[in-house]
């Protein structure tokens, strides 16, 4: 017994003064990643990890617009291909939206048309979008107003807001999803979000070239709280989760129950029916139902490519060219995507637990293939 008493006290000091060594060195925030990631039973982010962080609440809208529900609704089943990969990657929730009308939509694992799974990175399209809308309500003045003018950090910068949408801003940031120590995991789980991302430099020419960083859709929604004098939850609640007649409300992670900062560059709560609108809203070129809500400009510039070298990205967009039919899509670190093809009227939004693999390409092999299964189920129908 004694011996059991000398151990527990040995590994609790072990325990105490590891954690002290972190807190010191400022990597406490990785007690809270393995409190929320490996004690939960899981070796990555989750879709459903809302839970173990500090949320602010999206309402749902006053005055709700359902989704039509096709004619044709779920009169023909997913093929052999889209039923094998839909349970290898754990898909949670398959919705093809035909012409503004709900035609195809099946959930699994008891998730359903209510269910609050994580974006993850579709929320940087959402961040982009309400970059157009303080725009068009003259809060900024256009894409290529200077950071700096909200954001003091920048002020002696080349740095513009545009720049951050694109994917532009030469910012010094590590876009690493495996290294604990990494500037990525610390913005995830620090408990102060501001400070992590405002100790970034500009060590690159803004304008440039694009590069994938997580770290300018962050500091673009710094930029858009500054510039609004308004909560981007709020801003996002009153900009389009109402006037869009969002049916569900939404949660979006903050750092902390304190600085109640939201991460702008992931980590809204919501369901496929409800994200799909953003895919509607852009297809539409900023009109929803006879309202604009967003210059069409600010629209059409966002679905191109900024850089012909970077064909793959707009302004908050992933891009596609798969059979050849011009495609934009808010996209997901676990393969949660919401696809739009405007040429056909068409949305296919797909949430889950895990992506496919990799490619050369600008996705996994699983993007292209939730693509060629909607046509097929299409086409068999008519």
């Amino acid at each position: 017994m004694r011996r059991l008493k000398k151990f527990i006290t040995w590994v609790l000091g072990i325990a105490i003064l590891g954690w002290g060594i972190l807190y010191v060195l400022d990597y406490d925030y990785l007690l809270k990643g393995v409190r929320v990631v490996y004690l939960t039973g899981h070796d990555t982010a989750f879709i459903d990890d809302h839970e173990y962080f500090e949320n602010e609440v999206i309402p749902e809208s006053n005055q709700p617009q359902p989704w039509a529900i096709h004619e044709g609704y779920n009169s023909v089943e997913a093929t052999e291909d889209l039923k094998k990969l839909n349970e290898e990657m754990g898909t949670v929730a398959f919705l093809i939206i035909k012409n503004d009308s709900i035609w195809y939509e099946n959930y699994a694992d008891g998730y359903g048309t209510s269910s609050q799974t994580n974006s993850f990175s579709m929320a940087k399209s959402i961040t982009s979008a309400l970059l157009g809308k303080a725009i068009k309500d003259g809060y900024i003045n256009s894409l290529d107003q200077p950071v700096g003018d909200f954001i003091e950090a920048y002020k002696d910068t080349p740095l513009t807001v545009g720049d951050l949408s694109s994917m532009a801003s030469g910012l010094d940031w590590d876009e690493d999803y495996k290294n604990p120590f990494g500037v990525t995991a610390r913005a995830n789980y620090d408990d102060n979000l501001a400070e992590c991302i405002l100790d970034q430099k500009v060590t690159e020419t803004p304008g440039q070239a694009y590069k994938y960083l997580s770290g300018n859709t962050q500091l673009l929604g710094m930029v858009v709280e500054n510039a609004t004098q308004k909560k981007l939850a709020n801003y996002l609640a009153e900009s389009f989760w109402h006037p869009m007649g969002f049916e569900q409300p939404a949660l979006w992670q903050v750092d902390d129950e304190e600085n109640r900062l939201v991460k702008a560059f992931c980590c809204i709560g919501s369901n496929a029916r409800d994200f799909a609108r953003f895919g509607k809203l852009y297809k539409d070129y900023g009109m929803w139902n006879g309202n604009r809500l967003l210059d069409s400009t600010f629209v059409a510039k966002s679905i191109v490519p900024r850089f012909e070298e970077s064909p793959e990205y707009g302004y908050g967009f992933w891009l596609s060219n798969h059979l050849n039919k011009d495609t934009f899509v808010m996209r997901g670190m676990l393969g949660q995507y919401v696809i739009t093809i405007p040429e056909d009227d068409l949305i296919i939004v797909r949430l889950g637990h895990q992506k496919g693999k990799k490619t050369e390409d600008p996705f996994s092999h699983d993007f292209y293939i939730y693509i060629e299964e909607a046509y097929k189920m299409l086409e068999a129908k008519s």
